[in-house]
């Protein structure tokens, strides 16, 4: 499966599509400001549950983030949950 990204410079997001070109995976963001992005949405779809796709999305979206010299806003339940389990995400927390 293909990972790819999109920003805008308002939103971006980050998804997997599968070999038929169809979204199955996704986490979102809106831009805050220069210095923040709000994790507001991630998606997984029923085949991919429990294979470690949700958090794909997040490292990369972690990994943007520390590239970019950002900081996250967890909206997402999901990204809110992992950032209080892995401390190794502490630094992002805005």
């Amino acid at each position: 499966m293909q990972l790819q990204h999109q920003d805008n410079g308002q939103q971006g997001e980050f998804f997997k599509l599968n070999e038929d070109g169809e979204r199955v995976a996704e986490i979102s963001y809106i831009w805050n400001d220069e210095h923040k992005i709000v994790a507001n949405h991630t998606w997984v779809d029923h085949s991919l549950r429990g294979q470690g796709a949700a958090r794909e999305m997040l490292d990369s979206l972690v990994n943007y983030a520390r590239e970019k010299h950002l900081k996250i806003i967890p909206a997402c339940s999901y990204v809110d949950v992992m950032f209080k389990r892995d401390k190794s995400l502490a630094d992002l927390r805005a």
